[in-house]
């Protein structure tokens, strides 16, 4: 991997901004990833990513964390104890340089430390790839909670993206096991990244993987463009 979605971050980071991440996949044409957007403050955040942070609580883990707008608002704006956790070894790099205390390259799927919230935002319901991955995921997921501990994740249900036949069924292409199953492209100053899987899911099959390794599903609140915010427990 090049990860150039951490160079591109930490570029912004460092006064090196010049251009945007351009974005792909399977069903959708290239598109832009503003790179200010993943620095954005409370305020301008999603109204479903706001309620997430306020219902944060206790010891908190940011998976995926990115350039870490949500890990440092819960530190610096809420006093709580987080971790941000991420593959990219430039954007820990980021969160460090932005004041987050504790900010690590890791897999989650590596992690034993127990917390009271895990937090898997920005479609991060589907960070496992693909749907026959997410029982395990979540399985694991589970270990990792404190008792009375939670889960806080979002995604969005894109059947929206396919034709729809009059009879009420959709011209879904058979590229996965399930229609949320894409391909994933980053591209940043010329450079590609090799595509990799990237998951989709609608709340009821989250809820029914959630259920199957043992754990409650809520919808907390559900947004504009078919996105929704879980909590699971």
């Amino acid at each position: 991997m090049k990860d150039l979605f951490g160079q591109a971050i930490l570029d912004y980071q460092q006064g090196q901004y010049t251009e945007d991440l351009k974005t792909e996949t399977s069903i959708s044409e290239e598109d832009v990833l503003p790179l200010p957007y993943l620095f954005r403050d409370y305020a301008q955040m999603p109204p479903l990513e706001q309620q997430a942070l306020q219902m944060a609580c206790g010891r908190v883990l940011d998976v995926g964390c990115g350039a870490g707008s949500h890990a440092l608002y819960l530190q610096n704006e809420r006093g709580l104890e987080v971790t941000a956790i991420d593959l990219s070894a430039k954007a820990i790099e980021v969160c460090q340089l932005r004041g987050i205390r504790s900010a690590r390259v890791q897999n989650v799927l590596d992690t034993s430390e127990k917390y009271d919230t895990l937090l898997l935002l920005m479609n991060g319901a589907g960070m496992c790839g693909r749907l026959k991955k997410m029982p395990a995921f979540f399985a694991h997921l589970k270990t990792l909670l404190n008792e009375g501990g939670q889960i806080l994740t979002d995604s969005s249900d894109i059947i929206y993206m396919f034709d729809q036949n009059p009879d009420g069924s959709y011209d879904v292409p058979l590229y996965g096991d399930y229609y949320g199953e894409l391909e994933y492209t980053v591209k940043y100053k010329g450079k590609r990244e090799k595509p990799f899987n990237w998951l989709y899911v609608d709340y009821n099959t989250l809820q029914n993987v959630a259920h199957a390794v043992g754990l409650q599903c809520e919808l907390v609140a559900q947004g504009e463009h078919y996105d929704y915010l879980a909590r699971l427990f």
